[in-house]
């Protein structure tokens, strides 16, 4: 960590002698000094840094170096903010400020001097191998590493399985509580999970249910993730889902639940008070409904059930523990090389049978070379006097933890900021990182690209696990252990790089570091937007808190007070970096915000505000990330966002009323890489397009004919566009769709709007995976053209793509084709797919396509396929799957759908209109 913050602020040092030289003249040479004696106090951290944990004169040293490092960093960047904001500026007051910084640098220098000075007698060493070992893990991390999508590398207590396989399944007339109870680290999520997942569980319920509750849960955020889950409201009811008082919300939930089969997992539950407030909303629902869960608490679960029995998993015995350990370490070999062999069984019985400090171990030595003097190492560095389970534990995560490069901790060290059990957004968390300046551009690869081996690295590594994938298979959120984020938590208190607010102000008061440069907000933030004391040091505030269902009058009362307090933050935190206010409920913005200038990261989705931005918004001219997406009442952007000519990603998408766009000035935002979704305007044709060369993800609402011609013809210039979304104004038809095949990047396509005529397959981008069409009125030969597509792997037929009422695919007709959803087709009545066709597919959802009379005979053969889904569709085709096709089809592992009555196989489909991913 002492290391990377050096590195950054030597980066900063050198960036800012280029860059603000016309600020720096005076105190130009004492900068370079300052910044060559860092480098060189560079060379001796990494030795420190591995030495400091059982030498507490070593953690001494390196915190030293640390603090002096963030020193520097706050004198120069507080120098830097007032020069830029003061517009007198001037021979007056620039010799003062520059005897002043002068003065700072020169102390800073004195006490680098001093640090090193104590360096000999504590025994640290120059690392003389310091720039090739630095290359060498570099070489290490950099290359691809592949996520773990699906948890294979298990082990499966087939006794625990069978047993709750059958409580789940039993069919008592009231709705019972199936537990399961073990500490931390046992695989309770794990074989939860798994049942969840068991086709026979799938094909026992009617609908399912699984949510994250954790300590600090909220009950209106877990009923409403029963009912998206369980699909228990309307489309209609759901767009106002946020506006239902909570006891309505209860009510409408169990009234849905009451007719139906039902399981819901209530995963880490902690107190008896989740039981008691929850409760209300599972009836007995028909015969075999079952709520489950697992918590670590044996009390809890005999409180929610006293007739039941909580299942507690065993401990792994120590023959499948090395088996896990083995498919960990050395991917999926079930065995220890021979000259390993002793030496590995004895790490695997420290870890004393419980799976995740047997998959944690796995995962470190699973980048270690397989060496016996490189295992000793790790064996040697071990803690194991400690002899208590959790401390057993917490020793192998430590272990993890330290054996991390620098970047890679302080990336771990981040997800430590965020609630206990939350699923972060993965584009979110590496938007904060390159915010946070933990991840510098290498070569031609983006400062994003590296996060994102970073963020698979921490998954490889098992430092934090997958969450939701999209359908081509990418992470789209992750989540962390409860233990290793408590690690996460202690080590950045130790390290002052975070700090938790939560629960009584008075309670934290003495514990929390005026020092630390992160802080996030985890409770009533009324009460902590606060604390000039902590504003030379903060550069990142996160909001996580939100409250609901405040009546007007006193809803307004507090949105005034917040923003009352929130103008601390403007007027003093000048060095923030990152501000994210998801949810926070503001209303407006004032001028001060502009005085910001550090700022790289400002979120403020799903706030309230109203009013037209501040023109001062354009002073943020280092901001990367402006996200304001679900800011439902926010009516026009400013014209300002030309400033900002560092900004990399631009997010604007709020559902049926986002704020006008097309009048934006956008020729000078070179740097810009995400642009889901904006309005058509002038800007097309100034250059606000042409200039964008950066560009990976675009999406324009409210074209005409002739701005599509503008745009497509553009796509030439834009080379690393990987994302395309167009949609037509009403009446509009999109030109011929030529000039998409110089696109070699592109790989998403989205049309929205009728299609004159579609291209020849050798005009589409070559390596499009993911197309999709609505209101595109197809040609009846277009199928036969997208059919030839060579690397098409996901394909979606909207409302309005396709109006005939036959539609055929031929044999061996779309080569990689795995996921096909066709959505409202209104007129088709028979789908005929020839035999080889789609040899790939895997998920196949057929929604709202009222005449369809049957799933074609030519899928009766497809033995890929592994997930159908069936979505409003009439009583006689589901009548005709379930009995005259059901052995037809019967090789299907997953079979879904929502007709109640005739319910083959479980889950709650996702209402599908326009795709929001395509804009969010």
């Amino acid at each position: 960590m002492t290391e990377l913050a050096v590195s950054l602020v030597v980066e900063k040092l050198t960036n800012l002698l280029a860059q603000q030289a016309s600020y720096m003249d005076g105190v130009s040479r004492k900068i370079v000094q300052l910044r060559n004696e860092l480098r060189w106090m560079q060379s001796f951290i990494k030795d420190a840094d591995m030495k400091q944990e059982d030498n507490d004169l070593m953690q001494q040293w390196v915190n030293d170096v640390r603090d002096v490092a963030y020193e520097t960093e706050e004198v120069i960047e507080t120098y830097v903010s007032k020069a830029a904001a003061r517009s007198t500026f001037d021979l007056v007051t620039k010799p003062f400020y520059l005897y002043k910084v002068g003065k700072e640098i020169e102390s800073i220098r004195m006490r680098i001097r001093e640090i090193s000075g104590r360096r000999n007698a504590y025994g640290v060493e120059r690392n003389s191998r310091g720039e090739g070992r630095g290359v060498n893990e570099r070489l290490r991390w950099w290359r691809q590493p592949s996520p773990h999508v699906e948890e294979d590398d298990i082990i499966e207590l087939v006794e625990d399985s069978k047993a709750l396989l059958t409580q789940l399944t039993s069919m008592e007339s009231r709705r019972r509580v199936v537990s399961v109870v073990g500490m931390g680290g046992l695989g309770k999520t794990t074989l939860a999970k798994r049942l969840y997942n068991h086709n026979d569980v799938k094909n026992h319920f009617d609908c399912r249910a699984w949510i994250y509750v954790s300590k600090e849960f909220r009950r209106r955020d877990i009923l409403q993730g029963i009912v998206t889950d369980v699909n228990a409201l309307n489309r209609v009811e759901m767009e106002a889902l946020e506006k239902l008082k909570e006891e309505d919300l209860l009510k409408k939930l169990h009234e849905f639940l009451e007719e139906q089969r039902y399981l819901v997992v209530l995963d880490d539950v902690w107190s008896m008070e989740v039981w008691d407030c929850l409760e209300k909303a599972f009836p007995s629902g028909k015969t075999g409904s079952k709520v489950m869960l697992t918590t670590r608490n044996k009390e809890v679960a005999l409180h929610a059930d006293g007739e039941g029995i909580p299942h507690e998993p065993r401990i792994l015995t120590e023959n499948e523990s090395l088996q896990l350990f083995c498919k960990k370490a050395f991917h999926g070999i079930n065995s220890l090389p021979r000259e390993l062999n002793k030496l590995g069984k004895d790490m695997v019985m420290r870890c004393g049978g419980l799976p995740l400090a047997v998959v944690v171990l796995g995962g470190l030595l699973s980048r270690k070379s397989k060496s016996t003097e490189e295992w000793h190492r790790v064996f040697r560095n071990i803690t194991w006097h400690l002899t208590k389970g959790q401390d057993r534990i917490a020793a192998i995560l430590s272990l993890s933890y330290n054996d991390l490069p620098s970047h890679l901790k302080s990336c771990f060290l981040y997800l430590g900021l965020f609630p206990e059990d939350v699923s972060v957004q993965t584009k979110k968390l590496i938007h904060l990182w390159v915010a946070e300046g933990f991840l510098l551009q290498e070569g031609e690869e983006t400062a994003e690209g590296v996060a994102e081996k970073c963020l698979n690295e921490l998954i490889d590594r098992c430092m934090i696990q997958v969450g939701r994938l999209s359908s081509l298979g990418r992470v789209k959120t992750v989540r962390i252990h409860d233990l290793l984020r408590d690690l996460a938590i202690s080590q950045g208190r130790e390290e002052i790089f975070l700090e938790i607010h939560h629960g009584n102000k008075a309670e934290q008061s003495e514990t929390i570091s005026t020092k630390s440069r992160r802080h996030a907000i985890h409770s009533r933030y009324d009460r902590y937007i606060f604390l000039k004391k902590f504003a030379p040091h903060l550069r990142s505030l996160l909001f996580f808190n939100r409250e609901y269902n405040v009546d007007v009058e006193r809803k307004r009362m507090k949105i005034g007070f917040i923003e009352k307090k929130l103008n601390v933050i403007y007027k003093n935190f000048k060095l923030l970096r990152v501000l994210d206010m998801e949810g926070v409920r503001v209303v407006s913005l004032p001028d001060t915000i502009g005085s910001l200038i550090q700022l790289r990261y400002l979120g403020l989705r799903k706030t309230n505000l109203e009013e037209e931005l501040p023109l001062s918004l354009g002073n943020l001219q280092n901001l990367q990330t402006l996200d304001l997406r679900y800011s439902c009442f926010l009516k026009r952007i400013p014209n300002v966002i030309w400033k900002m000519v560092h900004l990399r990603h631009l997010l604007l998408y709020t559902p049926f009323d986002s704020p006008e766009s097309g009048h934006l000035r956008m020729d000078t935002l070179c740097n810009l890489q995400s642009l889901p979704y904006i309005e058509a305007g002038n800007w097309i044709n100034n250059g606000g397009l042409a200039n964008m060369t950066s560009l990976r993800q675009l999406g324009i609402d409210g074209l005409s004919r002739e701005q599509v011609t503008s745009v497509i013809s553009t796509m030439e210039r834009l080379q690393d566009i990987q994302s395309l979304s167009l949609l037509l104004t009403e009446q509009e038809m999109f030109p011929i769709l030529t000039g998409l095949s110089y696109c070699e990047h592109l790989q998403k396509l989205c049309f929205y709007g009728r299609i004159e005529k579609l291209p020849d397959p050798q005009e589409f981008p070559p390596n499009l995976i993911k197309l999709t069409l609505y209101n595109s009125e197809l040609q009846r030969d277009s199928i036969t053209k997208l059919e030839r597509l060579p690397n098409l792997e996901m394909l979606v037929l909207g409302d309005g793509s396709y109006n005939w009422r036959e539609m055929a695919f031929s044999s061996e007709s779309f080569p990689k084709l795995e996921i096909l959803k066709l959505h409202l087709l209104k007129e088709l009545e028979d789908w005929i797919v020839e035999e080889k066709a789609m040899p790939k597919l895997k998920h196949l959802v057929i929604n709202r396509c009222e005449k369809l009379k049957q799933i074609p005979d030519g899928l009766k053969l497809a033995t890929t396929l592994k997930e159908l889904e069936i979505v409003g569709m009439p009583v006689e085709f589901e009548y005709r799957l379930r009995t005259k096709d059901f052995f037809e089809f019967k090789h299907i592992p997953s079979i879904k759908s929502t007709t109640d009555m005739l319910a083959i196989g479980l889950g709650c489909h996702q209402n599908v209109g326009w795709p929001e991913t395509q804009f969010g």
